[in-house]
């Protein structure tokens, strides 16, 4: 099979792992890099062998857009439109970084870009990827444990996030855009939509801008109650980080989420514990070992839609639902009211 060949388009932190995280995969190779600080976009060439790296974004689509099938963009929020409609523009497929836009209505204009210009467009979402969220989704899929009626998801740390990425302090908005579309889009991969949602956020560290702890509780479409809490403020007995934790409990028993990647499933013939373990790769920052991990698995994903060989979880389309959760929850903490969906 002929590979398909990309273009990166900012090779800030991310990217670092972004790219070797493709590397894993047989069918795609990378052509181009493009940074606003030319010499970043260097040093990643250099370590990937890639020659043709760029400062400019028009130009690099100007010479190369005719051999690319698609871009990666791995850019701050405020940029993703723009990228995505140069892309789309030069008829290139688009993968986009989460949260997907700045707000909704950008959002919603980039999805509708994409499909006017006829071509495919994917948001990396790749949370719901981690090999403890998928070995749960089975569980809950298998029926054994009845219908699910509650459940909690938990992405709480005390996680200097701030360190390796310093610009995530001067966001006026951080959590629900950063951890929250990862962890709603969680909450959607595991129980489906919902209907209604209650948020409450507050700002615990006084040296960022934008609220470190928000809190969800939604009504989803199936009845169950699902609780999302998120914080980079939790000094905790024992670190999670980079883990989502969850509970469930459903009409035939339960299954928990728990640290070291363990689940245990509770029948009336009592516990099971099973093993979630997910794979280990060299080039991993072992601080987001699991995270990592997970990019691998979303964009095989992806490769496989862009190969015509499989079905995309996180399209364009699809991820619009989850960012309708953030802003909406936004809405629901200004307002202090409930938001029907």
């Amino acid at each position: 099979m002929q590979k398909l060949k990309f273009a990166v388009i900012g090779t800030g932190f991310w990217a670092q792992y972004q790219i070797p995280a493709w590397l894993e995969l047989e069918g795609v190779e990378v052509m181009a890099l493009y940074n606003r600080t030319q010499a970043k976009a260097e040093e990643l060439g250099r370590r990937y062998g890639v020659t043709n790296v760029y400062d400019d974004v028009d130009r690099l689509l100007e010479r190369h857009a005719d051999e690319l099938d698609f871009v990666d963009i791995i850019t701050d929020v405020d940029t993703h439109p723009i990228f995505t409609a140069k892309a789309a523009l030069r008829g290139l497929d688009v993968i986009c970084q989460k949260p997907m836009g700045p707000n909704l209505e950008a959002s919603r204009q980039m999805v509708e870009t994409c499909r006017q210009a006829g071509v495919r467009f994917y948001v990396h979402e790749n949370f719901r990827w981690q090999t403890p969220l998928r070995r749960l989704k089975a569980v809950l899929d298998s029926g054994e444990l009845g219908t699910p009626f509650k459940a909690r998801v938990s992405f709480c740390s005390a996680f200097p996030v701030f360190e390796n990425q310093p610009f995530l302090a001067e966001l006026d908005r951080f959590i629900l855009t950063d951890i929250g579309s990862h962890v709603l889009d969680v909450c959607r991969f595991l129980f489906g939509e919902a209907e209604s949602l209650y948020c409450q956020t507050s700002r615990v560290n006084p040296a960022i801008r934008g609220e470190d702890v928000a809190n969800v509780l939604m009504r989803m479409r199936s009845g169950l109650s699902c609780y999302a809490e998120m914080s980079y403020a939790s000094l905790l007995e024992r670190e999670a980080f980079p883990q989502t934790l969850v509970q469930v409990e459903a009409s035939a028993g339960s299954v928990v989420l728990t640290h070291d990647f363990q689940l245990r499933v509770t029948t009336r013939r009592g516990t099971t514990i099973l093993d979630a373990t997910p794979p280990a790769y060299p080039w991993a920052d072992p601080a987001y070992a699991l995270v990592h991990a997970s990019i691998v698995a979303c964009n095989r994903n992806l490769l496989q839609d862009l190969q015509g060989s499989g079905t995309a979880e996180t399209t364009g389309d699809d991820n619009f639902e989850t960012i309708r959760l953030v802003y909406a929850a936004y809405d629901s903490a200004a307002r202090n009211t409930l938001i029907p969906l």
